[in-house]
């Protein structure tokens, strides 16, 4: 179990610097952006839904990109690392380098906390015969990335400051029975033993899509929908990354710490 805390956590931290730099280099750039119009410094034609919340409000991680990030995101998220610190009154008040920190911290303890399901997840597999292999370990990261950003995402895409969103409430318990059944779904697909643990997988799977997210009324927005679709974009491509690195290092680091 040392092993196993140690190695989730210390795989976090690696996953969430790297998820940190690339959202500096990918996706700020885009919320500093929308920021602008958001402000009213810059301007767009886009007409702006009155019954819509601001996604200012969004929580953290994966319901913004994630990734999010979200937020959790970010509806989906961004990167599960799109955080709540980077937008809104927290950017008004907080100077350039103390923004990075919160991201870097943020982005740090959300992949730490990632890191320690991952490293649970496979614990329980190798528990029950099955020995995972660094390929593996990167389907496992993957797999966290659908669930957590990509599945999610299908609903509730990632979002820049400015743009109309559902309910928040609603968008959260979306989120997470997304998550939850994909990770369910995924399960079940790799290690179900015959076909009908498999088709349950896939049910399981697309129960919340059949059901749907929550949604507004009319679309609209003062941030122009090719920053829009950049930002999302980019949010998810970061997770798939930081991800894919998270499910390697964990798999490194556990299994070089037990022999």
């Amino acid at each position: 179990m040392k092993h196993l805390l140690s190695s989730g956590l210390v795989a976090g931290l690696a996953a969430g610097l790297l998820c940190a730099l690339l959202q500096y280099l990918l996706v700020e750039p885009q919320i500093l952006l929308a920021e602008r119009y958001e402000s009213g410094e810059i301007t767009h034609f886009q007409g702006v839904a009155g019954s819509a919340a601001s996604s200012d409000d969004h929580a953290p991680m994966a319901m913004r990109d994630d990734a999010g990030q979200g937020d959790a995101g970010q509806g989906s998220d961004a990167s599960a690392a799109e955080s709540a610190p980077t937008h809104g009154a927290a950017a008004e008040v907080t100077s350039p380098a103390g923004r990075q920190a919160l991201t870097v911290l943020f982005a740090v303890l959300t992949y730490a906390g990632f890191g320690l399901v991952l490293a649970g997840g496979m614990m329980a597999a190798e528990s029950r015969g099955r020995r995972i292999c660094k390929p593996e370990a990167i389907l496992w990261g993957l797999a966290g990335f659908m669930a957590f950003q990509m599945m999610p995402a299908l609903g509730l895409a990632p979002e820049l400051p400015g743009t109309p969103a559902a309910d928040l409430n609603a968008r959260q318990i979306w989120w997470a029975a997304t998550a939850i059944a994909t990770i369910v779904g995924l399960g079940l697909l790799a290690y179900g033993r015959n076909m009908t643990h498999r088709l349950v997988g896939v049910a399981s799977a697309a129960v919340p899509h059949l059901v749907g997210a929550p949604e507004l009324d009319s679309f609209g927005g003062i941030v122009p929908p090719e920053l829009a679709a950049t930002f999302a974009a980019r949010s998810l491509g970061v997770g798939l990354i930081t991800w894919a690195v998270l499910g390697l290092a964990v798999e490194g680091l556990w299994h070089s710490r037990r022999a």
